[in-house]
């Protein structure tokens, strides 16, 4: 049987790439990297992207593959990560996905369903409107003509309210009635068991959270920021700006708050995205849970791995 390709998943701040480190010095992996962040260049300490020694431990794919200017899309993630796993086990290597944006996993082991292509011209006019009255706002717009959509959106999830919103005006349908329609099945043949790194204490993975998030603001967070926002092509509308920790610092910049305060509203934003990434694993049936808090959760990972894994020396044995 061909060996099962791993998703190693959790919420942010779950030691996922201490975890990866441990994985690739004993399996010839290469590390296809699962998050919507850092993809971006010049985006590097707010996305806790791999140091130039964890990427040569291990080669890792999807980083630095797009200007913060333009988008990605989980169709094109979809591509690309099917893509590189088959070119990965032609070099005699194991695929290992690895990263926290849900919806990237959820594209490439469920498949996609069929929606509208984004319209620049419609999403311009869509950050122009929340511009002026807000995205809670939108929200309400949205749940007047697709309520599903709106219930399962928090009033300011600026990315996905843009996508239904401009779904519905491109197509005259809401995004639920699409996502009703289903989806094609896949038909590559790939295998994916996951490992879920998840807190035992919830309140603990929070402190490490706000640690962390102080750490990159030490290490030069907000000069990364200041240097996007010199850029006159770069606005908060943009997928790359409203990353978490990102768009609360840019509005900072821009005089909206005083310092503190928006740090504080980034570790809130990033609990949040914690909290959505786990209630999406628990929904998923046969994952395999490790806690990231154990101080040897690195070492249980790869334990569990072996069961599925081949033996076999990796880059530092």
């Amino acid at each position: 049987m061909t060996t099962p390709i791993i998703c190693l998943a959790g919420p942010t701040a779950a030691g996922k790439s201490a975890t990866t480190l441990a994985l690739a010095r004993r399996w010839p992996i290469e590390i296809i990297v699962v998050d919507s962040a850092t993809i971006y260049r010049g985006m590097d300490i707010g996305t806790a992207k791999p140091s130039k020694a964890e990427q040569a431990l291990a080669p890792h794919h999807l980083l630095d593959i797009r200007d913060p200017a333009e988008s990605y899309s989980a169709a094109e993630f979809q591509q690309d990560a099917t893509g590189l796993i088959q070119a990965i086990r032609a070099r005699g290597n194991i695929p290992l996905l690895c990263g926290g944006t849900m919806l990237y996993y959820k594209a490439l082991r469920e498949g996609l369903n069929e929606l509208p292509a984004a319209d620049p011209v419609v999403r311009a006019q869509i950050d122009d409107e929340a511009q002026a009255c807000g995205w809670p706002q939108l929200h309400r717009q949205l749940a007047g003509f697709d309520p599903a959509t709106a219930a399962r959106l928090a009033p300011n999830d600026s990315q996905r309210l843009q996508r239904a919103i401009e779904i519905y005006r491109i197509s005259g349908r809401p995004m639920s009635a699409w996502l009703d329609d289903g989806r094609p099945p896949r038909d590559d043949g790939l295998r994916f068991i996951t490992i879920s790194l998840e807190p035992s204490d919830r309140l603990a993975l929070h402190a490490r959270i706000a640690l962390r998030f102080r750490a990159m603001i030490e290490q030069g967070l907000l000069g990364e920021v200041q240097a996007l926002r010199r850029r006159p092509d770069l606005h908060p509308g943009l997928p790359a700006i409203r990353c978490v920790g990102y768009r609360q610092l840019w509005d900072h910049l821009e005089g909206r708050t005083s310092l503190e305060p928006a740090v504080e509203q980034a570790v809130a934003a990033t609990r949040q995205l914690a909290k959505r990434q786990l209630t999406w694993l628990r929904s998923q049936p046969g994952r395999h849970v490790i806690d990231c808090l154990a101080p040897d959760a690195a070492a249980r990972a790869v334990d569990r791995i072996a069961g599925f894994w081949p033996p076999a020396g990796g880059r530092g044995s």
